[in-house]
């Protein structure tokens, strides 16, 4: 596994409620600095600088990857898990128990 993914993506809501799936240090980045400026806050700004830093090696992925869930429960982004599903549906993913 590459040091800049997640171990487990972090599926947010964009747009009108789409699901989206954040598996590494650079979609979450991009997130943040298209996140308009008007709702940034501490949480924001704590994001940004956990990711710059792990893009940097300064701390672990896993951390910025806290930061930015935490960021994203406390805007309401967090996908609920039924829209993971159809995340994975619409990645291309299969399930293993259909054949």
């Amino acid at each position: 596994m590459k040091p800049d993914m997640f171990k487990q993506p972090v599926f947010i809501l964009v747009g009108l409620g789409f699901p989206a799936e954040v598996r590494g240090l650079m979609d979450a980045y991009r997130h943040l600095v298209e996140w308009p400026a008007s709702p940034r806050d501490a949480a924001h700004s704590v994001a940004v600088k956990a990711c710059r830093a792990a893009l940097r090696g300064e701390i672990e992925a896993e951390t910025a990857r806290g930061l930015f869930a935490a960021f994203a429960e406390k805007h309401d982004l967090l996908a609920p898990e039924n829209n993971m599903i159809a995340a994975s549906r619409l990645r291309g993913d299969r399930d293993p128990h259909v054949r």
